[in-house]
Order: C-alpha cells, then structure tokens, then sequence
C-alpha cells in the first residue's frame, strides 16, 4: 500500500480550514490541524516563527500546506485604523503564511512534489471598504504565492492561492454587518459561499490533477471577480 500524503492546515479548527480538513480526509489524506484553538492537533501560533518551525520538526515530512489561519482585522476607514489592528493582522494573514511556507517547503523541494495552497480573498483583488488592513494583507498574500510558484515552477511543488468572494464561516460573523452586508450585495448569485464548496477547490489544488498550474489565483466569487 501507499503511504499516504500528508497535510498540515493551519486554522484548520474551524471555517475554510475545518471544511478543507474534512475534504482532504475523505480523499485519504492524513491532515494534520494547526491551530490556536483548542483541540488543535497542534496547538501553534503562526506568528511565531519557532513554534511554526519546531512544530515542522514534530510533524515530519509534509506533501501539502493549506494556509487558512486568517482574521478579518478593524471594521473602520483606513484613517481610522490603530496601529496595532494593523500589524496584527498583517502578523497572522502575511506573515503566519510567510512562517509555515518557510518552514515545510523546504522539505517538499528535497522530496520533489508538493502542494501549497494560500488562501487569499477578494478583497485581496478589489479592495473592500472599511477593511484595509485585511484587503491589503490579503494583496500581500496573492504577492507572495505569485512569487513562490514561480520559484517552485521547476521543483515538482506548485503554490497557488484562492481567492473567495464572502463565505459563511464564523470568521466572516465577526465582520461589520454593514461591510457584510456590502461585500454580500457584490456577489451576482446572491448568496454567500459556502465552506465545503471552497474545499473541493483546494482539493483539487492539493492534488496530482492539478499538475500545470503555479503562482496562480483561483476565484470562488459566485461570479464577483472581475479579472
């Protein structure tokens, strides 16, 4: 028999991450789930560079990265927005995928095949109101994985990111009902998205029949995206 693949997903408790968790299990993957939240299979802070990189001594050799672990930041005009608000979520949405990809690819280049998969966001494309702080770090995040595919181009590991139009996770119960309510109105179905439809995407990326694809954003916008 095969050995199995094996995947770390951070904020892999709850929203995208729990449905990704669930969807790649069922494709026989064996998931391991980073989380702050209790219950994790390991408890890590992505911020925290060390513990990213002494849970990747922990957990072995890694196929795929599914980079969840996000947070929404301040509801208010840029002008608005505390400093602190700012860097935070930057240090999870930016930083935390900088930690884990710095900390797994490696071992994926060494074993010729790999999947990373960075979740993105609309906003990172359009910019939302009154959510800088996210919209940018999210701009930051499609940076990033742009970067990376094509340095991984010829590795036999791809990275690409998704980038969702609003999804009913509990995340997105923190956002401001009236950004909510706008992000919402953008979207031509007319409805929000669902977890476990996001999780087929990233299934498929985290897969062998993804196979000529790098550096690239995949929408899941129920017909949002504009380019």
């Amino acid at each position: 028999m095969s050995v199995p693949r094996t995947a770390v997903i951070t904020g892999g408790m709850s929203g995208l991450g729990a449905a990704a968790a669930t969807r790649l299990a069922a494709d026989g993957v064996r998931v391991v789930r980073l989380d702050i939240a209790a219950g994790a299979d390991l408890e890590v802070d992505v911020t925290d560079a060390d513990a990213v990189a002494a849970a990747a001594g922990r957990i072995g050799p890694v196929d795929i990265l599914v980079n969840s672990a996000g947070i929404v930041g301040p509801n208010v005009p840029l002008w608005e927005v505390p400093l602190d608000g700012w860097e935070r979520t930057f240090a999870v949405n930016v930083r935390g995928t900088f930690n884990t990809c710095k900390a797994f690819v490696p071992g994926m280049r060494e074993r010729g095949w790999g999947r990373i998969v960075n979740i993105a966001s609309m906003a990172g494309k359009d910019g939302n109101p009154a959510m800088s702080p996210y919209s940018a770090s999210k701009a930051a995040v499609i940076g990033l994985t742009k970067s990376l595919g094509k340095e991984l181009a010829t590795s036999g590991v791809l990275a690409n990111a998704i980038a969702p139009a609003v999804i009913e996770t509990p995340m997105n119960a923190a956002t401001g009902a009236e950004a909510l309510a706008h992000i919402t109105s953008l979207i031509p179905m007319k409805r929000l998205g669902r977890a476990e439809e996001v999780a087929e995407l990233i299934a498929w990326l985290a897969s062998d029949r993804v196979s000529f694809s790098t550096g690239a954003v995949y929408d899941i916008s129920g017909g949002r995206a504009t380019y």
